[in-house]
């Protein structure tokens, strides 16, 4: 038994050490795509240290289409960096904040865009590819990804099998090494604004259900705590922000009361300044939108402005020290 083991491991070294420079080949590829929309963008100015800050903006799609960095940047009187994660809830957010932390200085301030999603959990880890390149060997992403359908608990560990299957990825690779990158990025400091009019996703998802409800996930909640007492810890000034959602959607949505006063809790209970736009003007107007939740361009200029106004103006004259 033992001589056929050293057999085996005599015919798979080989196999082993061809496949770490593949697998270095095909990540070092995949990380100059654009695609998923922009995401690895942001991983790559995380993990080069390229994300330094002064002003961390967290947050879903409502993070990263509506909060302008620079707006934010010039008002503060200082730099601003986009890190919102399309699609993905809390405890990908938190996974994002922690290699931030790892590779990049801590920004004084995190202004984090919360909303009916945060503090929910989807089943299946949306866009996984933009976790190919990063992936190996890193707790980080482990941790925070492995309780999601995706990856299977190998394709941390072994290199090259978790590009198994992921026809997409390894097009993208092939193309890239064909014609090259493009110069031009996706994102500006992880933003960009979606210059579209209004669509019909508010419609569709009435012609399927009538109302949605918020399902909160615990540990998501309990992790949430746990990072607001971190951000005390590291003196990490913390701001929470709902921004603007249309009137019409924000009826649809049944408990959106209950998660609104779950975010006003967090506030009162550890001293965050809050600012809740549900009521503002900017959500009685469609034009200002391209579907209920997501502000089009020139309703995220406005509301980036008027954002940071508000802080600038909040009575804590420490907040942003």
């Amino acid at each position: 038994m033992k001589k056929f083991l050293r057999q085996l491991l005599l015919f798979l070294s080989p196999i082993f050490l061809l496949a770490i420079p593949l697998d270095y080949g095909l990540s070092k590829l995949l990380r100059q795509s654009h695609q998923y929309p922009g995401e690895l963008e942001v991983w790559n100015d995380i993990y080069n240290s390229d994300a330094n800050c002064d002003f961390a903006i967290y947050g879903s799609s409502r993070a990263w289409v509506q909060i302008d960095p620079e707006i934010i940047g010039d008002s503060l009187k200082g730099i601003a960096h986009n890190f919102g994660v399309d699609g993905h809830n809390f405890q990908l957010e938190y996974l994002r904040h922690l290699e931030l932390l790892r590779k990049n200085k801590k920004p004084k301030a995190i202004i984090f865009s919360v909303d009916i999603f945060t503090l929910q959990k989807r089943k299946d880890l949306y866009q996984l590819e933009q976790f190919l390149p990063f992936m190996l060997w890193n707790k980080n992403i482990k941790k925070y990804t492995s309780s999601y359908k995706g990856f299977t608990s190998t394709d941390y560990y072994v290199p090259l099998l978790r590009y198994a299957g992921k026809y997409e990825a390894l097009n993208t690779c092939i193309k890239l090494l064909i014609k090259g990158r493009t110069a031009e990025k996706y994102r500006n400091h992880g933003y960009r604004p979606e210059n579209s009019k209004w669509n019909d996703d508010l419609a569709e998802a009435k012609r399927q259900q009538e109302h949605y409800i918020v399902n909160f996930d615990t540990a998501s909640i309990h992790l949430f705590e746990q990072f607001i007492q971190e951000c005390k810890a590291d003196n990490i000034s913390l701001i929470l922000v709902y921004a603007p959602e249309y009137i019409e959607g924000q009826t649809y949505i049944s408990n959106r009361s209950d998660v609104i006063n779950l975010y006003r809790s967090f506030s009162e209970k550890f001293n965050l300044p809050f600012y809740d736009y549900s009521n503002d003007s900017i959500c009685l107007d469609k034009n200002l939108f391209y579907n209920s939740m997501h502000l089009n361009k020139t309703g995220a200029e406005r509301f980036s402005s008027k954002l940071a106004h508000d802080i600038n103006n909040y009575p804590n004259a420490t907040l942003l020290k």
